[in-house]
């Protein structure tokens, strides 16, 4: 057995703040010793990891990533193997993945290619989504199936005709499924079908630049499929989780669905809180950089985004990490928004942005944590093996300067994508040490990981239902 003592450190869960030393086991935490109890005083460990003037944090645990992952006649730029790295480096060590159905084809051959995609090459632990865009009697039964070996949400579409969308009538059965089988049902909230008509409108009348990607895809029209999908999943009597919500007015739909005491969840990015339409907007195309669905909104929308991460409305902070380059990938669209790859890169900012909440006020240590790390673990059926510090879990720990400043820039990045969402933004707070299941993956600044460290996570069922 191999030991190691996390000592000096400010140890950050969702539920407390100590100043506690962290004993690791070889792969698992052994304990959380309080600094000036006798057993802290005489613990000895094969090594000791100082940690004084640093956060002690639970890895964190990215519940939306599309590594490899097709879309628009490419693929988006990270793989697995270059997208864990990055998230190493960013202080994520567990990714939830989404796996693809192709229509026409089994659930099972969709789930076995991105099983293929991902062995032997990541960095940190990961585990998958199911991506369901063709509901008939045989993917029904399939997802009863997956559950029980630990694939427990599935991914609809209310956007995307003629690629992953699915109507109301499939949603209801994928969502009865769910109610029966223990699963989650997490859905993609546009109108895609009153959406394609404003594209083929605006394309028409010559409105072809970025920014009409944002104009076309209306807030109203995220609200209005928030609330169809709340309603049809009351129906089903399925739990629902929304996925990157960016408007006030789809927030307003998820608060009055919990208001009601409905099991009714929803996620934010970083991008909706950090940029706008003013991004989409910029010159020389440029805005395609900052392209996805659902849009990127109007500064003002943020304020709500903040206040429902404050008071529960909205429960964790995901990426969607879908990196395209700008050259060769976000050029595809030249001349034609509805032709640009939609996705942003992100997985390697995510624990930064937050923290920068907490120095500027938006969340407290705690609920940064409990955003990043210990909701989404909770939700996709992690918890406590991830998501948090204490005796049993893995010991995926990360080891956080909080006074540090950086720059981030395609520059420094270690993202495979040729340019930065956040270029020039400037955060405090940044990422020194992290483990993985004990083994060093990030050592003061300096990789250390390999592929095929990271392992394959079957996941329970969501925690957080009553």
């Amino acid at each position: 057995m191999t030991t190691t003592l996390i000592t000096g450190g400010l140890v950050v869960t969702a539920s407390d703040e100590t100043h506690a030393d962290v004993l690791i086991e070889d792969d698992r935490v052994a304990a959380v010793l309080h600094r000036d109890s006798a057993a802290a005083r005489s613990v000895t460990a094969d090594r000791v990891l100082d940690a004084t003037g640093l956060y002690v944090l639970p890895g964190g645990v990215d519940g939306h990533t599309h590594m490899d992952f097709p879309f628009g006649g490419t693929f988006s730029s990270d793989d697995f193997e270059t997208g864990t790295r990055a998230a190493a480096w960013g202080g994520t060590t567990t990714i939830v993945d989404f796996a693809v159905q192709t229509r026409g084809h089994a659930l099972r051959e969709g789930l076995d290619q991105w099983h293929a995609k991902a062995e032997g090459r990541c960095a940190v632990d990961y585990a998958f989504h199911m991506i369901l865009s063709d509901v008939n009697e045989g993917t029904l039964k399939e997802m009863d199936a997956l559950v029980e070996e630990g694939v427990t949400s599935f991914k609809m579409f209310m956007a995307y005709p003629g690629v992953f969308y699915s109507d109301d009538g499939q949603i209801l059965r994928a969502m009865q499924r769910t109610a029966a089988n223990g699963g989650l049902t997490m859905m993609h909230a546009e109108n895609g079908i009153a959406i394609d008509v404003l594209v083929e409108q605006a394309l028409a009348a010559g409105r072809t630049d970025p920014r009409h990607h944002g104009e076309v895809r209306k807030a109203l029209l995220e609200a209005e499929a928030t609330h169809r999908a709340i309603q049809l999943a009351r129906v089903a009597g399925s739990p629902l989780y929304v996925v990157h919500v960016s408007a006030q007015q789809a927030v307003e739909q998820l608060a009055a669905a919990r208001g009601m005491d409905l099991p009714v969840f929803g996620e934010t990015c970083p991008q909706y809180l950090y940029l706008s339409t003013d991004n989409l907007a910029e010159p020389d195309f440029e805005g395609a950089k900052y392209v996805c669905s659902t849009p990127l909104r109007p500064r003002e929308h943020q304020a709500a985004l903040w206040r429902a991460l404050r008071t529960d409305d909205l429960q964790v902070v995901s990426t969607d990490h879908c990196p395209f380059c700008f050259t060769g990938q976000k050029e595809l669209g030249r001349g034609d928004f509805s032709r640009i790859p939609n996705g942003l890169p992100g997985v390697e900012h995510r624990m930064d942005l937050l923290h920068q909440a907490v120095v500027d006020g938006h969340l407290t240590r705690r609920r940064w944590i409990d955003l990043a790390c210990a909701t989404p673990a909770r939700m996709f059926g992690l918890y406590p093996r991830k998501g948090t510090l204490a005796p049993g879990a893995d010991a995926d720990v990360v080891l956080y300067d909080p006074r540090a400043r950086q720059t981030l820039s395609a520059e420094t990045h270690h993202m495979n994508v040729d340019y930065s969402a956040y270029e020039g933004r400037t955060v405090t707070g940044q990422v020194v040490t992290v483990l993985s299941r004990g083994e060093t993956v990030i050592d003061r600044r300096t990789y250390a990981g390999r592929a095929g460290h990271g392992r394959y996570v079957p996941r329970g069922t969501c925690q957080l239902l009553g």
